[in-house]
């Protein structure tokens, strides 16, 4: 059985979490898998956005108690850390694969599932759709794969403190609210595929430079930042596209863009 599905439709790659009858938890192989699997995707030319989804109407829920939670009991502190730091790399492939990364979640959506959703760069809920870092309820601290620098970004300082102290679930409306999800929609898949055949449309070499500099300018100063933009601009209007849509502006004509 394959760890996950992955489908490739025009420039799209469509990730889909499995293991429906368990909500579609993460093993020590998917975890690893999915690593590989955006790594590679850094040097793929054919896909330029990803969706990720859960098959049978939920996301991800965390890790597999009897495949993961059971075995790291019994793991002395080297193993251990080859695995925190596993299921950390997996959050830096996502950030790194230079590609729009769009979560589609419906259902469940908990633990490492929605470690994933935060590493993902735009999130769409379902109105079914929970999601809770559930560290601390199983005695860890809440901060696991990235989660205490990412989720403030997203939601906010105090309101990530609450979410990772306590471990409750977040609704799709709060999660709205709070900023978690970009939006909320019936058919969540829909919508992601939509974006994500928009973005796969656009200028990729510019995506992807988008998504670099969205993550690198986390610990630049403003200056810095601002000194970084220049020089990722200037590289953006070397490429063919820049000149591509300028061609189409002056011939009044929508830009075609190759992602070069």
């Amino acid at each position: 059985m394959a760890e996950f599905g992955w489908e490739v439709r025009d420039g799209v790659g469509f990730v889909t979490l499995v293991g429906a009858e368990r909500k579609n938890p993460l093993t020590f192989a998917s975890y690893a898998a999915l690593r590989d699997h955006f790594r590679a995707l850094a040097y793929d030319q054919e896909v330029r956005a990803v969706v990720i989804a859960g098959e049978a109407g939920n996301f991800c829920s965390g890790g597999d108690v009897r495949d993961i939670i059971g075995p790291l009991t019994e793991m002395d502190m080297p193993g251990l850390l080859r695995f925190t730091r596993m299921t950390g790399d997996l959050v830096k492939a996502i950030k790194g694969c230079g590609r729009p990364v769009i979560a589609a979640v419906d259902g469940v959506c908990v633990g490492a599932g929605a470690m994933i959703a935060t590493a993902s760069d735009l999130r769409f809920g379902s109105p079914r759709a929970k999601v809770a870092f559930l560290f601390t309820r199983v005695g860890l601290a809440g901060c696991d794969m990235g989660a205490c620098a990412m989720l403030p970004r997203i939601v906010g300082q105090g309101r990530a403190a609450e979410l990772l102290y306590t471990g409750r679930s977040m609704g799709a409306e709060e999660a709205e609210r709070w900023g978690f999800f970009n939006r909320v929609t019936e058919d969540v898949e829909a919508a992601a595929a939509e974006l994500a055949a928009s973005l796969a449309a656009g200028p990729g070499f510019a995506h992807a430079m988008t998504k670099t500099m969205l993550d690198h300018e986390w610990d630049l100063s403003l200056p810095a930042a601002i000194e970084a933009e220049a020089q990722a601009q200037a590289i953006c209007m070397q490429t063919q596209d820049f000149e591509r849509a300028y061609r189409a502006f002056l011939a009044k004509e929508r830009p075609v863009f190759e992602g070069n």
